[in-house]
């Protein structure tokens, strides 16, 4: 990727962090096989249209969601990105704009996969430090990114600018729109929090965190505290809550439980919608096949 002049964001179309593409169900209960080692069970999915996996049962950075084979993975995210970014950049410095560049990708800030902070922060060691906040080395490097594209004063013309995005269209596309696959995913985790398991699992949380001395509802309202949100400063009345919430998530599995009531509601929702999923899933390969192509050695 060119380093010349100021950097400009060329948009690129987000999706779920570090999806995959085969995966399995795991169901694990309480005289199941030992916590911390990787499991794989295969369960099929409602019509066997779409699987889970849960790699290790005390790291939901490792579950993945069956919506997910229906994403680009992060790194095939990028794939695409820099290659579309290196075509464009061309076409711009032929055109004699050479001091226009694409953006930096924005470094990763807090969870790195889909599930990760999904079910709300797990890890107590990140948690003593930061509380609800991302490391602090990944926020200021997020921050710098985005300062340093947020304005583009290379003088580029936006015309010539569409015109070398269509023209790189045409060679490299960009992800296909995956706003079905958004709505399966939002849908099914507002609906989990329904399922009598995950309103039981609450409220033995909230017990817990009562008796530690807070007063919340849900394990989100916690996180969402009002008084947490400042980005630069992390108290340790934050500290003191998040380390509780952490505690009482792991007493009662509160991640697990609210994992496996989500899976079969995005299971269901996917084979409603299968044939459109297929499609978008089919898409975004030729994209990553193009790419691929794009990128090699010439």
């Amino acid at each position: 990727m060119s380093s010349r002049g100021t950097l400009v964001k060329v948009a690129v179309p987000m999706v779920a962090a570090a999806a995959v593409g085969a995966v399995v169900l795991v169901t694990a209960s309480a005289d199941g096989p030992s916590r911390g080692a990787e499991q794989r069970q295969s369960v099929a999915g409602s019509g066997g249209v779409a699987k889970a996996h849960m790699g290790d049962p005390d790291d939901p950075a490792t579950w993945r969601l069956p919506i997910e084979a229906y994403v680009p993975s992060k790194a095939n995210t990028r794939l695409i990105a820099g290659a579309r970014d290196t075509l464009i950049d061309a076409c711009m410095e032929k055109a004699g704009f050479a001091e226009w560049a694409p953006a930096l990708d924005l470094p990763d800030l807090g969870g790195k996969t889909l599930t990760d902070w999904r079910y709300g922060v797990h890890d107590a060691g990140q948690v003593a430090k930061r509380g609800y906040h991302p490391d602090a080395a990944e926020q200021e490097a997020y921050d710098a990114a985005m300062e340093a594209g947020a304005v583009d004063e290379s003088g580029a013309d936006e015309g010539q600018l569409k015109n070398c995005v269509a023209q790189t269209d045409g060679e490299v596309p960009a992800i296909a729109e995956d706003d079905l696959a958004q709505q399966i995913s939002g849908n099914a985790y507002a609906a989990s929090m329904q399922e009598p398991a995950v309103v039981s699992v609450f409220e033995k949380w909230a017990t817990c965190m009562g008796d530690k001395g807070f007063s919340y509802k849900k394990p989100m309202e916690a996180s969402d505290d009002p008084r947490f949100n400042d980005p630069s400063r992390v108290t340790d009345l934050e500290i003191a809550t998040a380390k509780a919430d952490v505690e009482c998530r792991d007493r009662h599995d509160v991640e697990k439980t609210w994992y496996d009531a989500e899976v079969p509601l995005q299971q269901a929702a996917i084979k409603k919608h299968q044939s459109e999923l297929d499609v978008l899933k089919k898409d975004n390969k030729a994209a990553v096949a193009k790419a691929s192509a794009a990128r090699a050695p010439r």
